[in-house]
This record gives structure tokens, sequence and C-alpha cells, in this order.
């Protein structure tokens, strides 16, 4: 069976337009930001839909840079487990399939205003997750508090539970759940 082509990670605007757009800056001193989109322009780099209510997070590059390669690995895994084409994040734009960018805003919202010391138990925490408690949790956060400066509620909940939450490797999910709630402004 022959792999299936894809733009990006899984995105493929033939059947949706919905996806995230991920836009890495060339300049180390530049942020990364990250667009949920509804439109899909026909040339390589994106102009349509990137306006101010569709932003949701804004990184620095030095965060970015401490985290694309596990995002990679994980996205990577699960276009592998659809016979999908693998991607890598480049500089430019990034599309991203919509419920793959739903698990990346997650992390970048746990970690965009915390010390870049505690991105490693992020990582870990963020990969306790499951996928579908990873889009629930979205889901949850961006109704209340999705746009980019939007830093209260359930974000600041996603913060704590993903850099302030000791990991235990046996009850991950229940425990960061647990925090998420505790959390909740």
């Amino acid at each position: 069976m022959a792999k299936i082509k894809a733009l990006g990670f899984g995105f493929m605007p033939e059947e949706t337009k919905h996806h995230f757009l991920v836009k890495v800056p060339g300049g180390k001193q530049d942020n990364v930001a990250v667009y949920e989109r509804f439109e899909w322009d026909d040339q390589q780099t994106q102009h349509s839909d990137l306006k101010y209510e569709n932003l949701k997070v804004i990184i620095s590059h030095h965060k970015w840079d401490l985290v694309k390669e596990t995002l990679q690995g994980e996205f990577n895994r699960v276009l592998k487990s659809l016979n999908m084409y693998v991607s890598r994040f480049k500089i430019g734009d990034n599309p991203i399939e919509r419920l793959l960018g739903k698990e990346l805003v997650l992390l970048l919202w746990g970690i965009e205003d915390s010390d870049p010391s505690l991105i490693p138990e992020a990582l870990k925490n963020w990969q306790g997750l499951s996928r579908e408690e990873r889009w629930w949790l979205f889901t949850m956060t961006n109704a209340v508090t999705g746009q980019a400066e939007d830093k209260r509620g359930w974000r600041k909940a996603v913060r704590y539970a993903l850099t302030e939450n000791p990991i235990n490797e046996k009850s991950k999910q229940g425990h960061i759940m647990e925090m998420l709630y505790r959390n909740i402004d």
C-alpha cells in the first residue's frame, strides 16, 4: 500500500481546510507563532486567516527548540501508524493536521510562561497523557482562554499540570487530571 502524501504534519487541504500553522522564523531572537486556520492558500507562504483571533500561542525560539524534537517524534509516530509520510519542522510555514495541532498548542500553552528548566517535566507529563486527553484539555482550555493573550483560568491550570506536577510513572494521567481541576480559577 502506497504511503499517503500530506503537507507538513498530516495536513491534507483537499479533505479539510481546518488546520494549525506553525510559523518558525529564521532568526533565533524572533518568536514562533501558532495559528488555528480555516483557509489554505495554494502558495508556499501562507497569508490568509493569520489574524489576531486565530493566533493561539506565541513562544520564544529558545523554548521552541527545546520541544520541537519531541513534538516531531510524537507526530511522526502517529503519521507512520496512519501510513503517511513523516515530516520535520522547518523555517517558515509548517501546516499541522487539526488534531495534532491541538496537541501541539496544549504543550505550548503549558510552557509559554514557564521557566525553561521546567520543560523536560512538561514534556514527560504531556507524553503521559493519551491523545484523547490532550484533545479534551485543548478543547476545554480553548473554549475559555484560546487566544494568544488569554493566560488565565484553564491556561494557568494547564501550565501547573504540565510543569509543576511531579510525575509518578504508575499514575501519570490520573494525577495530572487531578492537578488540572484543582488549579482552574
